[in-house]
């Protein structure tokens, strides 16, 4: 199953919506992964022929679904990373109206909205919809690496190795949570791993 219906949380933590087809003369949508889902159910003939679809694939086959859709404009990248580029240029020659739906997993709508609004884009005129993996793009504190698709609390930064506690305080500006040595206090004493949202 692709959707998940995150617990109540924090005020920082994103509330991610469902994707609905505006009216506009034009529309880029971002996807990863499952997150073609989400474009494919509000897909019509008309709102294809005037969207710039950019899906970052990350292992997926689901770039041919999207590819029959026929969009006016389609780009298929491995990473958000490979994709970035292109879609800080989409912004660049966006025009007035340009309506922005984003969908799939939290790291990769957080990065896209954030080069939206950097971009002078409205935050009424960019969408979302969480689907696929639950995986969070962590940043931690104490070294300021980002981690990305962390499935486990606690987790070890990739960057300084520490033992982090995954928290659900999110950054926009970072488009990811933080996260916080779990042992600080009393070194080694490291609780065993589990799941997010177990």
């Amino acid at each position: 199953m692709s959707t998940f219906d995150f617990p109540p949380s924090i005020k920082s933590r994103p509330v991610w919506g469902r994707l609905e087809a505006r009216a506009g003369k034009h529309h880029l949508m971002i996807a990863d992964a499952e997150g073609a889902e989400a474009i494919i159910a509000i897909a019509t003939p008309d709102l294809m022929a005037r969207t710039h679809i950019i899906f970052i694939a990350k292992g997926t086959s689901h770039g041919d679904a999207l590819r029959a859709l026929n969009p006016a404009q389609f780009y298929e990248g491995p990473t958000y990373a490979a994709s970035v580029q292109r879609i800080r240029r989409v912004f660049q020659d966006a025009h007035m109206g340009l309506q922005v739906y984003l969908a799939g997993t939290e790291g990769v709508m957080g990065q896209a909205m954030r080069e939206a609004i950097e971009a002078g884009i409205p935050h009424t005129a960019i969408q979302t919809e969480h689907r696929g993996s639950v995986a969070r793009r962590m940043q931690c504190v104490h070294c300021k690496g980002i981690t990305e698709d962390v499935e486990t609390d606690p987790f070890v930064c990739a960057h300084c190795g520490l033992n982090l506690f995954v928290r659900d305080h999110y950054s926009r500006r970072l488009a990811a949570y933080q996260g916080v040595r779990v042992d600080a206090e009393d070194h080694g004493n490291v609780p065993e791993p589990r799941g997010i949202y177990e």
